[in-house]
């Protein structure tokens, strides 16, 4: 017999009765922090022994990443390149089968890659590479989750307004039995309240090593990372890309996804964007866009902002459908009102108010210049998506 539990976007099965195997999930320098142990030596030592061999100078190795056809999992495959590509134009274009990702046919599954980002392989170090790629039918198309073609062209179009994004990405963390990390293994609901796990310390927060190894990955590799902070529910964790000129910060925010998947593979963990993971009672996940144009910080910008703030509510139905995965219905459940959220069905707008849909802080007021917070999407959310209909309001 088997159990199904879901923590979107992932479903999963449990079987019962599963044989017992030697689980190695703890946190240590001798051994994988996750995986199955068929032997008894350190499986870490043999890791590093070939992790750390000394590659020939004309071998590079480049990890292509991209969005695959649910629209939130990110593939990857590794290339051998002859030299360290300087620009884009330098690394080749690729392809891969679109029909094991869910964007392409059986009997026409040739999808390609096209390069669109370069970053510092925080994993092998230099001289590897990570590239974020667009994917693409072959008569030149983009496949249907591929937002970012679309985003480029219409941030394009405003360049002379010089946009600049800033985003904060929530997830949760949980274990290999699917309950968040921190929580009672009895399948309880933690006794501390949540206001205390927010920013906090000790026994309020679970995760931190994560935290910690993916600052610095993020760091390293070339993302304009701005910071992290333990988040309101525990096990919940946020980081911030940003601010950034452009598409920047879009990228940003899925290659630093991607690295934290990568990072939770080693230790035993499952990251989830899902917006409300844990019910009604627990506070959900977000991803806040800040944004702002020239025109927004020059002196009396305010009124710029109030105009967009004034549209962004205007248009809520269209915006709100984009800003989740799918059609945002998942959305729905985090927009409640509560957990200083507003309602997902009307839109306001307001000054240091966090249950507003769009917040403006209180210096932005005071200054008359500066930028807006859009904390309508979702912590599934893609951020293509949102920066081009932020920007579009400016067009």
């Amino acid at each position: 017999m088997f159990t199904v539990r879901k923590i979107y976007p992932f479903v999963i099965l449990l079987k019962k009765n599963y044989p017992t195997q030697k689980k190695l999930r703890y946190f240590s320098n001798e051994h994988f922090t996750s995986g199955v142990s068929k032997t008894n030596v350190p499986l870490n030592s043999i890791y590093n022994h070939y992790i750390n061999l000394r590659l020939p100078e004309d071998k590079v190795l480049a990890t292509y990443v991209w969005i695959d056809g649910s629209g939130i999992n990110l593939r990857s495959k590794d290339r051998v390149l002859s030299k360290l590509p300087c620009d884009l134009e330098q690394v080749p274009n690729w392809s891969f089968d679109g029909s094991s990702t869910g964007q392409a046919k059986t009997e026409n599954s040739d999808t390609l890659l096209i390069p669109s980002a370069i970053y510092r392989d925080p994993f092998r170090k230099a001289p590897h590479i990570v590239v974020l790629c667009e994917t693409y039918y072959g008569d030149g198309t983009p496949t249907p989750t591929n937002y970012r073609a679309n985003c480029a062209k219409v941030l394009s179009n405003l360049c002379d307004q010089d946009p600049w994004f800033g985003i904060e990405q929530e997830y949760t963390m949980f274990d290999t039995d699917l309950w968040p990390l921190g929580w009672p293994k009895c399948r309880g609901f933690p006794t501390i309240k949540s206001k205390f796990s927010y920013c906090g310390t000790g026994e309020y927060v679970a995760g931190r090593e994560i935290a910690e190894v993916h600052t610095r990955a993020c760091i390293y590799s070339g993302i304009d990372y701005g910071g992290s902070n333990a988040e309101v529910m525990k096990g919940s964790w946020e980081f911030q890309v940003g601010t950034s000129s452009g598409i920047k910060a879009a990228d940003d925010l899925w290659m630093a996804r991607y690295f934290l998947n990568r990072i939770s593979e080693q230790f035993g963990t499952i990251i989830s964007y899902h917006p409300k993971p844990m019910g009604k009672n627990q506070p959900g996940i977000g991803c806040h866009h800040n944004f702002s144009i020239k025109k927004m910080r020059d002196e009396g910008g305010i009124g710029e902002i109030e105009r967009v703030c004034k549209v962004l509510c205007d248009q809520h139905d269209k915006f709100i459908k984009n800003y989740g995965l799918g059609d945002g219905n998942e959305n729905k459940k985090r927009l409640t009102g509560k957990f200083e959220t507003a309602s997902f069905d009307s839109c306001r707008w307001a000054v240091a108010d966090r249950g507003a849909s769009v917040r403006l802080q209180r210096n932005v007021k005071l200054k008359g210049k500066g930028f807006l917070e859009d904390r309508r999407p979702a912590g599934d959310c893609d951020p293509y998506r949102v920066c081009c209909l932020l920007a579009e309001t400016c067009l």
